[in-house]
């Protein structure tokens, strides 16, 4: 479902593919170091709001973005046996969806708590519509390509279709969270020390993730 891709191991991307997920775990750690060490941690109940909020940094980053890359790389670095990388690209897009709608919650809930407006920042408006596109496509892409699953000649001629929206809505993700990041390191007001520091290497770690995912896809 998605992208071309050979019968064997295509190893001409692997070395890109690598470097992704090295810059995945390096976007998880600093933003754990972000949200634990220089923020009020993380939260589903608690008494401080903040930590509520800050669900929705962790899930949108690491559950949203990261699981979507993951899941497009799944056609490139898993070996093509039988239906395996169809099945783990479709499954980390459900557990990206599921980690998006949660993370949205814990937004709503801060601001309902807080009595912020909702919906008010470009930031927020792009994040509503990418989660929105992006639930659509999975759910055209399961009854398309699964169940019940459309002729062979319909999924030929939607294939190249689903695989430029995938990307496209990728890349909505990604910049829905540099926007984010952006807005709260005004709302902080940071200016130079460490937590700006983290925060805008993680933003530009994240941006290094995008293009090295569309890398692997799109010229290997």
């Amino acid at each position: 479902m998605g992208f071309k891709r050979s019968s064997n191991y295509d190893t001409s991307a692997l070395p890109v593919t690598l470097f992704a997920h090295v810059v995945a775990i390096a976007v998880i750690t600093l933003l754990l170091v972000w949200l634990l060490h220089f923020r009020e941690g993380v939260a589903f109940k608690s008494e401080v709001e903040a930590q509520i909020f800050n669900m929705h940094p962790l899930l949108m980053v690491i559950g949203f973005v990261l699981l979507s890359g993951e899941a497009i790389m799944a056609y490139k670095t898993l070996p093509a046996i039988r239906k395996w990388p169809k099945m783990i690209h479709l499954l980390l897009h459900l557990v990206a969806l599921g980690t998006g709608i949660v993370g949205i919650y814990a937004v709503f809930k801060f601001h309902s708590d807080e009595g912020i407006p909702h919906m008010y920042s470009f930031h927020s408006w792009l994040g509503m519509s990418t989660i929105c596109l992006f639930a659509l496509q999975w759910l055209f892409s399961f009854f398309t390509f699964v169940y019940p699953r459309a002729e062979a000649s319909t999924r030929k001629s939607v294939t190249p279709w689903h695989a430029v929206l995938g990307i496209i809505i990728f890349f909505m993700a990604i910049l829905s969270t540099e926007t984010g990041l952006v807005e709260k390191f005004f709302i902080l007001r940071l200016q130079r020390n460490q937590e700006a520091v983290v925060i805008n290497f993680t933003a530009l770690l994240v941006f290094m993730y995008a293009a090295s995912v569309v890398i692997s896809v799109l010229f290997f």
